[in-house]
């Protein structure tokens, strides 16, 4: 994200809770616009930032240091790899981190794709992590195919076929995420259940997670595996995707409590 907008939304963020020391939540719009308020208003929004520890209440607390260090998730939230908050309504679930010398034949590989289509490559990564735990040769009793379990159907719908081949397989899973993340306006925990479930059963429960065990399971365990990876919880990964450039303004609007 661009930094001054983080330290921007982080010193507002401090106008609403520093006196009463209360955990800030957000979501971002369809417009881009972000809405921050001291409390859960309604299921849109999500935990953007804890309140300082209780241990730090007595001195000040240096907020825009602490937002601009590397990991802010980690670092805001103090939560640690294993300890994740479930997003409301999920389960929850620990991250599926997989040792380096498994995952080391396919990280320049999926770099290289996220590079290339322009997408964030800790969710990659993810998705990869919890679909087969990096075993290109990995295949679903539904016929899922490969790195990102790719079905046939999909690879053909965005023009890849060879899904045996780990660059095809991670290209066609790639394209899929691609979709969805502009499908549904680079919302995490709704483009992981259609990546795992379909986009039309994400549309059929108007744009909610289905109430399938397996996809909330699924949502609940790629969403700990990429803030663990990356250090970014659902609404900071949809705010960093906001176009900053060109000078545009981005509108931040403070819910009163």
């Amino acid at each position: 994200m661009n930094r001054f907008i983080l330290c921007s939304l982080i010193a507002a963020s401090f106008t609403l809770a520093s006196a009463a020391h209360a955990d800030l939540y957000g979501y971002v719009d369809s417009a881009g616009q972000v809405h921050l308020a001291p409390k859960k208003l309604d299921e849109r929004y999500q935990l953007f930032q804890k309140s300082p520890p209780a241990e730090l209440a007595v001195r000040k607390y240096d907020a825009l240091a602490d937002a601009t260090r590397p990991g802010l998730g980690s670092t805001l939230s103090r939560d640690t790899a294993a300890a994740r908050t479930p997003l409301a309504g999920l389960p929850a679930a620990q991250p599926r981190l997989v040792k380096a010398s498994v995952s080391a034949p396919y990280n320049k590989m999926i770099n290289k794709v996220a590079r290339e289509m322009k997408l964030d490559a800790q969710l990659l990564h993810s998705i990869v992590s919890v679909e087969s735990g990096y075993d290109a040769q990995a295949l679903s009793p539904k016929g899922a195919i490969g790195l990102m379990q790719v079905i046939p159907e999909t690879g053909e719908r965005f023009g890849i076929a060879n899904l045996n081949q780990p660059d095809a397989n991670i290209r066609a899973g790639a394209r899929y995420l691609k979709f969805l993340l502009g499908l549904f306006n680079h919302d995490l925990p709704l483009v992981i259940a259609a990546y795992n479930a379909g986009e039309g059963a994400v549309q059929k429960y108007k744009n909610t997670i289905p109430p399938y065990p397996e996809t909330r399971n699924y949502v609940s365990r790629v969403l700990a595996t990429y803030e663990a990876r990356s250090g970014k919880s659902p609404l900071q990964a949809a705010v960093s995707h906001i176009d900053y450039s060109r000078g545009k303004r981005v509108n931040a609007v403070l819910e009163p409590l």
